[in-house]
């Protein structure tokens, strides 16, 4: 109880421990999202199967992360209950990812073959990585805590696309890696998530109490915890679910098309295509912690509901800055910039509500059921991530590529309505009521 009232500071050193294994597998993703597409096009002529193959991690996320997640509340060892997954789980998917560029050297079978592990063992890894800060840190300091490990995650990003994507062009023969030329980037990342892996074992530990409940049998099963959840007389996890899936389908329907819309729009080069989501990356990074706090005081709804209507704003004027800017007599080179400005902005209040939207979740969960709630919001978001750029795709396909913006207003505007009638999620609230 002392320690609770010193505030977050007690609990900084284990979520930037956590955070680490966030930072780690971070780094990896705009690594995959760069190369393997490239790697594919060496045996692959059309883009649409090299999609599907790409959209496998999504797929096998919809139904890993919440089986997992679900398995991880209910095991019982002398390490724990998530940590068993992760040291076993992170060193797989480090080795798979570390041997991607290898198989495509190889051949195609190869290649595939290695994706589906990778994707197996890396989708299944990360419920027990998000459900262990929850187990660890209080509820009234995890929209805090989450900022931290976002924070964390969004810096990842930007190391992984500005620095270990650079190893690609390094023209070396080393011991066990052989020649390096692109390849280096994907065994140093691997390495660099078996580091974490190690660095979490050693000094993180988890919740005895959360382990007792386990080993009691109080922990539901998957079908059982699932079932709670959408039974339950309070509605807010289900709203909350609903809310964060109409987001991320408003922010999956751009994302796959702003550096093309940039180049299109505003006359930009490919180099300077991805600046737009640089842009919302930076700004992410600077303001998770920020946001964090402030959900802390003002409450997680309140702070999630303006963020929301701020960005529906925002990319409202985004759609109307082409014709409005053109109406005016703009040049493109000043539109880009107000463009720029628009997604820094975006990037402020979206990582507000990511943040948030995790803790909230958390708050009405049990000890026991944290990894069930944990893998909904993975379900609910990857479902959106799948769905989405089928949508908004054949709406540019009919009006063009700023459409896509109104189309993100809309879905954010129907989150932010959503989000209206939840009643729980704030850091005092208590989880909500089981039937008897």
């Amino acid at each position: 109880m002392n320690e609770t009232k010193k505030g977050f500071a007690p609990y900084l050193r284990g979520t930037f421990l956590i955070g680490l294994g966030f930072f780690t597998v971070g780094m990896m993703d705009p690594l995959y999202d760069s190369y393997v597409q490239i790697f594919l096009s060496r045996y692959i002529d059309h883009k649409s199967l090299i999609g599907a193959i790409m959209s496998l991690d999504n797929v096998l996320a919809l139904f890993l992360i919440p089986l997992v997640s679900a398995w991880s509340d209910r095991t019982v060892t002398r390490i724990g209950r998530r940590m068993p997954w992760i040291v076993v789980l992170l060193p797989l998917s480090a080795i798979a990812f570390s041997a991607v560029p290898y198989a495509a050297d190889a051949s195609l079978a190869a290649l595939v073959l290695l994706l589906v592990v990778l994707n197996v063992v890396k989708q299944s890894a990360r419920g027990p990585v998000v459900a262990l800060m929850p187990d660890i840190i209080p509820g009234e300091f995890r929209s805090q805590a989450n900022g931290v490990i976002n924070t964390m995650g969004n810096v990842a990003a930007i190391v992984g696309t500005l620095f270990l994507a650079r190893l690609m062009d390094v023209d070396a023969t080393l011991p066990l890696l052989g020649a390096t030329k692109n390849r280096l980037s994907f065994p140093v990342a691997g390495a660099l998530v078996v580091c974490a892996t190690l660095v979490l074992f050693l000094f993180v530990r988890e919740d005895p109490a959360a382990e007792r409940e386990s080993e009691d049998g109080r922990a539901p099963g998957f079908v059982a915890s699932v079932r709670e959840v959408f039974s339950s007389r309070d509605r807010s996890a289900v709203l909350v679910l609903v809310s964060l899936f109409l987001w991320f389908v408003a922010y999956q329907g751009v994302v796959p098309f702003l550096t093309e819309y940039s180049m299109s729009a505003f006359g930009l080069s490919a180099g300077q295509g991805p600046l737009a989501m640089g842009m919302v990356g930076i700004s992410s990074a600077i303001a998770a912690i920020p946001m964090g706090y402030a959900a802390s005081r003002w409450g997680r709804k309140r702070v999630i509901r303006v963020s929301l209507a701020v960005i529906t704003c925002v990319m409202f004027a985004v759609f109307l800055l082409g014709p409005v800017g053109a109406a005016l007599g703009f040049p493109l080179s000043s539109l880009k910039f107000a463009f720029w400005a628009l997604l820094f902005s975006f990037g402020i209040f979206w990582i507000a509500v990511v943040a948030n939207s995790f803790p909230m979740l958390w708050q009405m969960a049990h000890r026991d059921n944290i990894g069930v709630y944990t893998g909904l919001y993975y379900t609910f978001s990857q479902l959106a991530a799948i769905v989405a750029p089928a949508l908004s795709g054949a709406i540019i396909d009919v009006a063009g590529y700023a459409s896509m913006f109104a189309f993100c207003s809309v879905f954010f505007a129907l989150a932010f309505v959503t989000m209206a009638f939840v009643t729980g999620g704030e850091k005092n609230d208590a989880p909500a009521t089981r039937e008897a």
